[in-house]
Parts: C-alpha cells; structure tokens; sequence
C-alpha cells in the first residue's frame, strides 16, 4: 500500500477522526484509509442535460405527443 500524507488538516477534524477511530476499534490511519476506500468506490451517477432530467421528471405523465424542440 502507497503511503499518503496529508498536511494541514484542522485539529478539530483531526480529533473527530481519532475519536471515529475509537469507537469503530480501529487505529487512525485504518479509518482514514477506509473513509478514503468508500469514497473512492461511490457509484457515480451520469449526468445528463438539463432537457434529460427535465424530461425524466416527466417521464410518467404521458403526453399523448411530442414536444416540439425549440431552437434559438
């Protein structure tokens, strides 16, 4: 495993880790290290175009036609 060094991280945020790390029994780096692990595993959703989201809003509705496309 590659080492990682983090510099000039807050006291408070230091202290919220360590205390996290006591109450999941497990060392500083461990829990950092698994933070890092969920966060890089996260399923990202696509992202889509304004007119892909508004139109998955309304996806259910059930226009009886289309909506003509506007172009300026």
């Amino acid at each position: 495993m590659a080492p990682v060094i983090i510099r000039n991280i807050e006291d408070a945020i230091k202290a919220q880790l360590q205390r996290r790390a006591r109450r999941n029994g497990c060392s500083l780096e461990d829990e950092v290290s698994e933070i890092l692990r969920a966060a890089a595993e996260e399923e990202t959703l696509p992202t889509s175009g304004l007119g892909s989201e508004i139109a998955g809003l309304f996806a259910k509705v059930g226009l009886k036609s289309d909506i003509p496309e506007l172009r300026s």
